[in-house]
């Protein structure tokens, strides 16, 4: 039984991957190591004390497949301590090893049936904003040629780890009872607020978490769609990605014929007569859905639409589908 390990198990994110890899069901014995000495994992139940599995260099050693979900600096101090160059292949969602120069970009949201990518050490994950925007556009492109794309993205606190998790609950409590808010993560008021960029001393800049999403986005369309005018906004919600997108076609479709040409197995329209998208309907949930499609009033070739994604369950599905394909590349067997 091939073994994986996930690097940063003290992250929701790592127990969303533990548990889509558990649901593939391809056989592999998966463990949660912290992400350092000093983190514990969350327990499984409410009345549980944290399990604190130390990372160690023998372990990673000996592991078929490592899976970073914690911080960058995680990522990174696993990949050296599993051996540097000569470790076991490791699957990156934390972007920590995006620079390295054998890692590939990797969505298989996007990638067509059979799809065979190159063989690499190094397989990183890409943003879920940038795969989700990247599985629209594609569909749409390839049906309806665009002229212009405005993409606005509205970023979840998950996005920055449990500690923006807590942030942002600890704002919206302390607003309501008139007490002084944490600023660590967001360096600004979060808490019933939307914010276009972070305080200066916020640890990591929402301009650059833009230009990432950016970069992935340019390399998920690989020429085959137009890359969009993009703005990102961080939103005073926990877990899920919205996208507002407005789309100039050369002429524009039928709205029917739009919805035909997103729709599939990956994507759910939702037509006039059903519930809109949202992050909160969207929890849980594989894919993305969209709804809300409708022509610009004051454009005769323009298109409104609007899409929600569980941020996490997309980083989760693109990563057991990855690892689903390393192991059996590792193994000698087919892929599934």
């Amino acid at each position: 039984m091939p073994a994986i390990s996930i690097v940063g198990g003290e992250s929701q994110l790592s127990r969303e991957v533990r548990d889509r890899l558990n649901d593939a069901k391809f056989g592999a014995e998966v463990s949660l190591l912290a992400a350092g000495p000093d983190e514990s994992i969350l327990p499984e139940g409410d009345d549980e004390p944290p399990i604190a599995v130390p990372v160690d260099a023998g372990r990673l050693r000996e592991s078929d497949l490592i899976i970073t979900a914690g911080t960058p600096q995680s990522a990174r101090s696993a990949k050296q301590a599993a051996g540097g160059d000569s470790s076991p292949p490791f699957i990156d969602l934390t972007y920590g090893l995006e620079f390295i120069p054998d890692s590939r970009l990797r969505c298989p949201l996007t990638e067509p049936p059979g799809f065979q990518p190159e063989a690499t050490s190094v397989s990183v994950v890409a943003h879920p904003a940038a795969s989700v925007l990247a599985a629209m556009l594609l569909r749409i492109q390839e049906a309806y040629p665009l002229r212009t794309a405005v993409a606005h993205v509205f970023e979840p606190a998950s996005e920055r780890g449990n500690p923006g998790l807590k942030e942002l609950q600890q704002q919206v409590m302390s607003l309501l009872s008139f007490r002084p808010m944490e600023k660590r993560i967001f360096d600004a008021q979060l808490g019933f607020n939307l914010l276009g960029q972070y305080g200066e001393e916020a640890p990591e800049k929402l301009g650059d978490i833009e230009l990432r999403i950016e970069r992935h986005l340019t390399t998920l369309l690989a020429g085959a769609g137009m890359l969009p005018s993009l703005r990102l906004i961080q939103a005073p919600v926990f877990h899920g990605h919205t996208f507002s997108l407005w789309l100039e076609f050369e002429d524009r479709p039928d709205m029917e014929d739009l919805e035909a040409a997103l729709e599939s197995p990956s994507i759910e329209v939702r037509g006039p007569s059903v519930e809109a998208p949202s992050n909160v309907g969207a929890a849980g949930q594989s894919g993305v859905s969209v709804g809300l499609m409708e022509p610009d009033r004051n454009h005769p070739r323009a298109v409104w639409l609007w899409a929600a994604a569980d941020n996490y369950r997309i980083m989760a599905d693109n990563a057991a589908s990855v690892a689903q394909h390393m192991l059996a590349r590792n193994t000698g067997g087919e892929r599934p």
